[in-house]
């Protein structure tokens, strides 16, 4: 996320059109205070994915299924429930940047002379307005229109687990690994002694269809623990959520998503704050990476273990073998951006992405809210046939997304930036 909107911010980036950095690698690691373009890149590209709606692909699939497109799905949407595609890394992405950007704004308010107290003061605010407007956009497809308390949007999910994140800045690598794994081992022990649905559990009212089940959705056995909606974070939610004001009693999330995801994805954000503070230590830009790419293969290895062993990787629950098989990859694709762009200096091509990064907030917003105003817009202004061929959803949601990203564009080019 872009620092200072859903985490403080990196440090600044090259005005458009400067010149690149020399593509040769280098040895020297660039200043702790100097802005890293690769994370705006890394952020604008995760807030682009999110942003393309999937640019229609699934939609022209399934009205050509004897085409390329059906072999291009899994690229631009959930898996069922078990495993993971390349669109499920998304939410991952975005959290784990969350806390790389974390130390880079601890840095800069304590040079501003800011104390702890008045940093963790800043941070219980900004927990509070993205817990809320998770609420005000889960709000916005409810039934009726009234006030939805649910808190599994990604925005919620950071706010619920970010001002514990702070009480980790600058502690030494052990204590945040320490309290990491603490963070999984509990959560997966939360799950494992919850009771396993009893023979002949009515899965049908709990939201569980035939699909699901098809889709293995329904685990035999020790795995049953993390099935859809028969779990303790599902039991969790039936009980917290109905202490909110509703219009029906809340029974099921029909994705299976839980308020308590919240908790091992801040183990999520815990990999991305060592990983911040890596960046910003002094160490070599050949160390740093060499870093990076030993930590993700790691996670990886573990995760993967963990999810044949010990629970499966499972997204939309966030099982400890998914945070870790998850945080993997995300560390991976950082280290690849800090490669391609910090060290070996090809930043131009970059810009592209930079301008989305340094307004992610913004972005996500119009992706959220303006999605079918701007649909409409194209529709009335470019003529409805556009839309109604085959190749229309594919055809509205990329020009969808130019308008997009052309609005992050003149709010860069002009340095208005929406921050919270």
């Amino acid at each position: 996320m872009n620092v200072e909107t859903l985490a403080p911010p990196s440090p600044a980036i090259p005005a458009p059109g400067a010149a690149s950095s020399a593509a040769a690698i280098s040895s020297a690691s660039p200043p702790a205070s100097a802005r890293l373009a690769s994370l705006d890149a890394y952020r604008g590209a995760i807030m682009l994915y999110l942003a393309s709606h999937g640019l229609g692909i699934a939609r022209v699939a399934q009205s050509m299924p004897d085409t390329v497109w059906p072999s291009l799905v899994w690229w631009f949407d959930h898996v069922a429930w078990t495993g993971c595609s390349t669109w499920d890394l998304i939410q991952p992405a975005f959290m784990f940047m969350v806390g790389v950007a974390v130390p880079y704004s601890y840095a800069r308010r304590t040079e501003q002379g800011h104390s702890f107290r008045k940093q963790y003061g800043h941070a219980l605010v900004r927990a509070a307005v993205l817990i809320l407007l998770a609420v005000f956009l889960a709000s916005g497809s409810a039934a009726g229109r009234t006030t939805r308390w649910e808190f599994t949007n990604v925005l919620g999910q950071i706010g619920l687990g970010y001002t514990f994140l702070l009480f980790l800045i600058n502690r030494r690598f052990a204590v945040q690994a320490g309290v990491a794994a603490a963070i999984l081992a509990g959560y997966w022990a939360l799950f494992a002694l919850y009771p396993l649905p009893a023979a002949g559990f009515n899965f049908a009212a709990v939201g569980v269809t035939p699909a699901d089940i098809s889709g293995g959705a329904v685990f035999e056995g020790f795995f049953g623990h993390w099935s859809k909606n028969s779990n303790v974070a599902a039991a969790f939610d039936v009980w917290f959520l109905n202490l909110f004001p509703r219009a029906t009693p809340f029974a099921f999330n029909p994705g299976g998503y839980a308020t308590l995801n919240f908790v091992p994805s801040l183990a999520t954000m815990i990999f991305g704050l060592m990983c911040g503070e890596l960046l910003r230590s002094p160490r070599t830009s050949r160390e740093k990476l060499r870093a990076l790419l030993v930590a993700g293969l790691a996670l990886l290895v573990v995760g993967a273990l963990a999810g044949y062993t010990v629970c499966p990787i499972v997204k939309r629950i966030w099982t400890p073998s998914w945070a870790l098989f998850s945080g993997g990859l995300v560390v991976w694709f950082l280290a690849a951006f800090y490669w391609v762009i910090d060290i070996a200096g090809f930043r131009r091509w970059s810009q592209f992405l930079i301008v989305v990064g340094m307004n992610s907030i913004a972005i996500y917003l119009m992706s959220q809210l303006m999605r079918p105003w701007v649909g409409d817009l194209l529709r009335t202004h470019l003529g409805a046939g556009l839309f109604t061929s085959a190749y229309g959803p594919m055809t509205r949601d990329c020009l969808t997304l130019l308008v997009f990203w052309t609005i992050c564009w003149w709010m860069y080019r002009r340095k208005i930036f929406l921050r919270i």
